[in-house]
């Protein structure tokens, strides 16, 4: 069966992670991917080019040599879609820039992947991925209580920064082709990566404003983040060490199957106790609850509490390494993880697809490249794309006007399928169970945009109703445990028999085939399970990344899945099935890191003391703060000689830090970027960054009257 970009041709020229990483997700849907790197190949070295360089063709080009600039503006006159994440400016100089090549070639999409956007102050800095994460608070912890000292950043090695801006690239390739479908223009799209991580922010930037003088209340609901700690620490949440000596991540909050955890566990007397009075006891008595659920975690083992919970309907995960996970039955059986055989690696374990399609399966076509493979094919294939006429009575002003979403999801991911189907033009209506319990904080961030309709599917009426508007519409977005639907009679089965063009989207923990399919799950349990919180902890206690990347990102790939099928049935005439799982993009989170090959060493960055990757690309402490140098090897020369220092490594190490400890953040900056170094002050709060005047006066914040 064709994949959904089957025929669609792309010119990759990404380097490091965020172009490469949006190129393998629109190869891995059967997009004909053209991976353009300098003479000598990628200009990063790394075992991850086996994963994100995966099904593409390559050629090499030397874009100082004016054969090869000739070459490339061929290339692109052939393609309709184009991939860079140069600085802005580098391909207008080059005469490579989306204004030229979408002027020549008007069907073309031309997606520029920015560290920082062509207007922010800060467009010309080396924005590499740390230099993000310091600029986005990404370098806290959800939960403070972890850290050494709370002014001290915590890194993280996983490129979230990079990978937002790839998932939100891939979206908005895949809606401009939708709306191309229509009046055959292409667009000019920016995604840069600093924007591209409020969406990873998401709920933690929401913050409620007393009404009635518009002065942030007293309320704890005022700051989402400390609520969702309070409310964590306030239960059994937590990460508890057992018999073993390994750790399970137990969610313990809201859920409906509490009463038979407790009752498998044998401590049923508990549940009053904690549940009912937890709000209401001192820290003290808290703690002593706590202890007391420590102790009972230790008395098993952490294998025969996994089955207890999953009996119970409890969510608990191991924590894994991200190598357990790889060669876990549950990723390898959902095809999490795939065995490809690499030319230069061999046998490679790494990240299978994150988007799956029913009729128009992706595929990993073929293993990452040799540089410069195709050279030959590449150009004996150069003719200009054939020219197509726009069709002014089918442009559109929203690459979604006019389709119709039904949305069921609970929680963070669906929901955040469907906001974003919303933000791309779609009708969503929103459907709630009216005796689900609501908590409005997320409900201001993950269903704006949205209709809102409650309605019990469990009763005849409500089912009925349900089914009516089913056939009006294109698309069904549902995050419930798998089968959950199928047995009210609303799974996609039913639902084709019903609409069969109908588009149906499935999100859920772990995926939909394997032995964890039919468990729960949600953010932690997906950090737990993947090596997420392994790396964060390090040799310790594991630890929580700071914001909910896996909730919100599968919530993009849903969106990515249902735009990659709308594509599909503009053409055909045909819906079908989409899924992705939080599972799915946690691996894909970690892709730089998740490759499993005779000779791997796991030796990236982990554990709360972690400050960077390397000596160039760290955290350093300044004399009124913390800022993050993000540097390469060729630029060790210009430090070493700015400093008076000499040129080699060992001095860098000797001295760096008791040099830039002596000034303040603001001169290290300033001096830095006038040697073209990229340093950026860490920020540790998400309301500096909600609050920052850029941020705010683009519209990557806003306040809004809710009126209620």
């Amino acid at each position: 069966m064709a994949s959904a970009l089957e025929h669609i041709r792309v010119i990759d020229f990404g380097h490091y992670i965020a172009g490469p990483l949006t190129g393998m997700l629109l190869a891995d849907q059967g997009a004909d991917v053209i991976k353009v790197d300098p003479p000598g190949g990628p200009r990063w070295d790394t075992p991850a080019n086996a994963t994100w360089n995966r099904g593409k063709r390559s050629i090499l080009l030397d874009l100082k040599s004016s054969s090869d600039l000739d070459t490339a503006r061929e290339l692109i006159q052939s393609a309709d879609v184009v991939i860079e994440n140069f600085r802005p400016g580098v391909m207008d100089r080059l005469g490579l820039g989306p204004v030229a090549m979408t002027d020549s070639n008007p069907s073309l999409i031309y997606c520029s992947i920015p560290g920082f956007a062509s207007d922010d102050p800060r467009a010309s800095m080396p924005a590499y991925e740390g230099i993000i994460g310091a600029a986005t608070a990404t370098y806290r912890t959800s939960d403070d209580s972890t850290m050494t000292d709370n002014s001290r950043p915590r890194y993280t090695a996983i490129p979230i920064a990079s990978v937002y801006g790839a998932f939100q690239s891939s979206i908005a390739i895949t809606m401009a082709l939708n709306a191309r479908e229509k009046g055959n223009l292409g667009q000019r799209i920016e995604v840069p990566l600093f924007d591209s991580m409020f969406q990873s922010i998401g709920v933690f930037g929401a913050k409620i404003h007393n009404q009635s003088n518009d002065q942030t209340s007293a309320n704890p609901k005022q700051d989402y983040q400390q609520q969702w700690v309070s409310s964590v620490r306030n239960s059994w949440t937590d990460t508890y060490q057992c018999k073993d000596g390994r750790w399970l991540r137990f969610v313990g909050t809201s859920n409906k199957n509490w009463n038979d955890f407790l009752d498998a566990a044998d401590v049923t007397s508990w549940g009053e106790e904690w549940t009912n009075r937890a709000q209401e006891l001192d820290e003290r008595t808290k703690e002593q609850l706590k202890t007391r659920a420590r102790q009972l975690f230790a008395s098993r083992t952490s294998l025969d509490w996994e089955q207890l919970m999953a009996d119970a309907g409890s969510e608990a995960a191991i924590c894994l390494t991200g190598e357990e996970w790889l060669r876990s039955d549950q990723a390898r059986l959902s095809e999490a993880a795939i065995k490809i055989t690499d030319p230069n690696y061999g046998d490679m374990l790494q990240p299978g697809l994150n988007v799956r399609m029913s009729l128009t399966p992706g595929t990993v076509k073929s293993p990452a490249p040799r540089p410069n493979q195709h050279r030959t094919q590449i150009l004996s294939e150069l003719r200009p794309k054939q020219p197509t006429n726009a069709n002014p009575n089918q442009l559109v002003t929203k690459a979604l006007q006019g389709i119709k979403v039904l949305d069921l999801c609970i929680v963070l991911s669906g929901p955040t399928m469907g906001r974003t189907l919303a933000e791309y033009g779609a009708d969503v209506v929103k459907i709630d169970n009216p005796y689900r319990g609501n908590h409005i904080e997320r409900h201001y961030d993950i269903n704006r945009g949205k209709r809102s309709l409650l309605l019990d599917l469990k009763s005849d009426d409500g089912k009925q109703t349900f089914i009516n508007m089913v056939k009006n519409s294109d698309v069904v977005a549902q995050n419930y445990r798998l089968g959950s639907l199928d047995k009210l009679g609303l799974g996609y089965e039913d639902l084709k028999k019903v609409k069969p063009d109908i588009i149906y989207a499935s999100l859920n923990a772990y995926g939909q085939t394997g032995p964890w399919a039919n468990l729960t799950g949600h953010e932690s349990i997906a950090q737990a399970a993947t090596g997420m919180m392994r790396r964060s902890g390090g040799d310790g206690k594991p630890g929580s990344q700071a914001n909910p990347v896996n909730d919100y990102g599968t919530g993009f790939m849903g969106a990515y899945g249902v735009a990659l099928a709308l594509l599909h049935r503009e053409r055909t005439g045909e819906g079908q099935h989409v899924d992705s799982s939080l599972a799915y993009t946690a691996s894909t989170l970690q892709s730089q890191f998740l490759q499993v090959y005779d000779g791997k060493v796991w030796d990236e960055p982990s554990g709360p003391n972690a400050l960077g990757s390397s000596l160039i690309h760290r955290a350093y402490q300044a004399a009124d703060g913390w800022f993050f140098l993000g540097a390469k090897e060729d630029n060790i020369p210009s430090i070493c000689h700015f400093l008076e220092l000499p040129n080699d490594i060992q001095s860098l190490k000797n001295n760096l830090e008791s040099r830039f400890v002596s000034r303040p953040v603001s001169y290290w900056i300033e001096k830095l970027s006038e040697i073209g170094i990229g340093a950026h002050e860490v920020l540790n709060s998400v309301g500096d960054v909600m609050s920052h005047p850029w941020a705010v006066s683009h519209g990557l914040t806003l306040t809004r009257d809710h009126g209620d």
